[in-house]
């Protein structure tokens, strides 16, 4: 297995119970607003620890659920309220080998559909069976060389 094949196993390991969590699922009202109110934190108390008014936390709040608060400012807040925050980039489709897979399949699909239709205009049209044998063929190589054609 070479080093980036190493790479993706070892964090998808890593990243294991974040998928399982189903990461990325954010409260509609955000998670400093439901984690205070699960917590009966009032907005003041909060406040005091982070040396700021309760209206500062409101906006906060806002903030967070509009998605435009800062990572320093969530660890603030997640520190004022006795917690950690956790920070990851988790991939939609499960796994990051299955993210490498679906993109090396599509890419090999596209060389491969553009590479039989010249062919069948010059009236050299290839098998069904044969076109999925080079799409799985290039689809492996893909996933074992890691192009960063993968990511056009």
């Amino acid at each position: 297995m070479n080093a980036k094949r190493l790479q993706i196993n070892h964090l998808d390991k890593k990243l294991m119970p974040l998928y399982q969590l189903g990461a990325g699922k954010t409260p509609v009202h955000g998670w400093i607003r439901t984690l205070r109110q699960a917590l009966n934190m009032s907005q003041k108390q909060i406040g005091q620890r982070l040396g700021i008014s309760r209206q500062g936390v409101q906006l906060l709040e806002r903030r967070e659920s509009e998605g435009g608060i800062s990572l320093n400012s969530l660890r603030d807040v997640a520190h004022a309220m006795d917690m950690e925050l956790v920070y990851a980039l988790i991939p939609r489709d499960g796994s990051l080998e299955k993210l490498v897979f679906r993109k090396a399949r599509a890419l090999a699909e596209s060389i491969v559909q553009r590479t039989s239709q010249s062919m069948t205009l010059e009236d050299q049209k290839v098998s069904d069976q044969r076109l999925n044998e080079s799409i799985r063929e290039m689809t492996e190589t893909f996933v074992r060389e890691l192009p960063k054609s993968l990511w056009d």
